[in-house]
């Protein structure tokens, strides 16, 4: 060995030593003893009325058809409204010293009273400032200061493999602590049009909800939304909102109390092979604009059907689900130079995006007939409001699952009865017709993910459609 590959080996070995890879910790101790003066737990009442129908037990004839029967049933029909306190349990977190607190916005949806619990024991009564139910994000306040925040990190630098910890009230247990790995990132299992979770497996259950997810370090760098369960339980999958896609929306919510998104004004589709050699490109990467609406911000810059977006900003789009999340971290009026490939060429465009209308939902219908439609061995029926206050949901709105078949793919799946399906494949469930309407779509071996209120919880279902439609 020459003089100067001795050199070499030296530096090398040098470097081995002062880089050392990450190892396991020996402890999460330390941070979760810094951390749990900021994690909170949240309690919400919801007051639900009921009237009293027909006499109580044990009143009245005892074979009936009296008149007093009669008298005594119309009483009672007649008597006020009495009010039931729906209880309800989740996490959140100190954002801020002054008092602002972060949860999901299905832990406080619909709460007449939210009340927050320090690890000292004591109770603060909550105000709701804003949420944002697309990203299922809500910022409190308290009339309280000098309180304990977290530091945010950066979500953006995780990588799968990195180590996390989880800190919540599951079940009601409060200031729980739980380890895993960062398990996959950008994750979309339907919750909503800006789904990019990370995955974990960092024990997450019922009660973790509106959470923080913390990196090694003791930053923040997720919100504990989702799990994917068939029991209820944990199952060693749960999914958090990157803090980096939860920031703007907090800050917004903090000035205004209300979100507003950009918008391009594309239907958009993903590339798929025909697509790509039938416009030359040279992968299956971008998002397909197959429309552009009349008028909007994308047809003003001069964007057309056909083009494939590849990149807005310079950072690249490599499936079409990325468009929309990338557009909303935009503010209405900002520029953006959006990259695209129109017949085999290379070009940037700069758009002045919009603002996006509430009621605007995104539809791609397609062509398929009932008699296609596979079986999916469920029963459901209308979410009326005496049903939501029976089965302690939080959503306002879907499709009640009535019976399951056993062996048949909603059985599979872990559906259960009772359960409310609010979402399938990031398309609100409003009502029975919408989801039969959402079935004629479906096709014999489509994968449909599946958004479920629990008795509260919120739980992530795969329904696989079996490859023939008489099985």
């Amino acid at each position: 060995m020459s003089h100067i590959q001795r050199i070499y080996t030296v530096l090398f070995l040098i470097a081995l030593w002062v880089t050392p890879a990450q190892a396991m910790p020996e402890s999460f101790a330390d941070l979760a003893a810094a951390q749990a003066d900021s994690v909170v737990n949240i309690s919400t009442t919801k007051r639900v009325k009921q009237r009293m129908q027909g006499m109580p037990p044990g009143l009245g004839s005892p074979h009936g058809g009296s008149p007093f029967d009669e008298f005594f049933n119309d009483f009672f029909r007649n008597m006020p409204q009495q009010q039931q306190e729906k209880h309800a349990l989740g996490t959140g977190f100190i954002l801020s010293s002054d008092g602002y607190i972060v949860t999901n916005n299905h832990v406080v949806d619909g709460a007449d009273e939210v009340i927050v619990k320090m690890r000292d024991g004591t109770e603060h009564e909550a105000k709701l400032i804003g949420a944002d139910p697309k990203m299922d994000v809500a910022l409190l306040k308290l009339d309280t200061k000098n309180l304990k925040a977290v530091s945010l990190g950066n979500s953006k630098k995780l990588r799968v493999g990195d180590w996390v910890v989880a800190i919540g009230n599951p079940f009601g247990l409060e200031q729980t602590v739980t380890a895993g790995i960062v398990s996959a990132k950008g994750r979309v299992i339907g919750s909503g049009p800006y789904d990019d979770f990370i995955q974990t497996d960092a024990a997450i259950n019922p009660g973790n909800s509106g959470g923080p997810l913390f990196n090694s370090r003791g930053e923040v760098v997720g919100i504990n939304t989702a799990i994917f369960s068939r029991s209820g339980g944990n199952n060693g999958i749960g999914f958090a909102i990157p803090i980096n896609l939860a920031r703007s929306v907090l800050d917004e919510l903090r000035e205004t109390g209300h979100v507003t998104r950009a918008r391009l004004g594309v239907h958009i589709t993903s590339v798929d092979k025909e697509t790509m050699q039938a416009l030359g490109l040279k992968n299956r990467e971008g998002a397909l604009v197959p429309q552009v609406e009349a008028g909007s911000a994308a047809d003003k810059a001069g964007i057309l059907p056909g083009d494939v977006i590849v990149s807005i900003d310079g950072d690249a789009i490599r499936k079409a689900h990325d468009l929309p999340i990338r557009v909303a971290r935009h503010t209405p009026g900002d520029k953006v130079k959006i990259g695209v490939i129109r017949d085999g060429k290379a070009k940037t465009i700069t758009v002045k995006v919009e603002a996006m209308v509430d009621s605007e939902t995104a539809q791609n219908e397609r062509n398929s007939t009932n008699k296609n439609r596979p079986r999916l061995g469920m029963v459901v029926e209308n979410l009326s409001p005496e049903l939501a206050a029976r089965l302690q949901t939080r959503v306002k709105k879907g499709a009640v699952v009535k019976k399951v078949q056993r062996g048949m793919p909603a059985a599979r799946a872990g559906i259960q009865r009772g359960d409310v399906i609010y979402r399938v494949n990031g398309k609100d469930v409003k009502d029975v017709g919408s989801f039969s309407k959402m079935a004629s779509d479906f096709k014999p071996g489509d994968v449909l993910r599946v958004m479920l209120d629990r008795r509260g919880d919120q739980v992530f279902a795969l329904l696989t459609l079996p490859k023939s439609k008489d099985k």
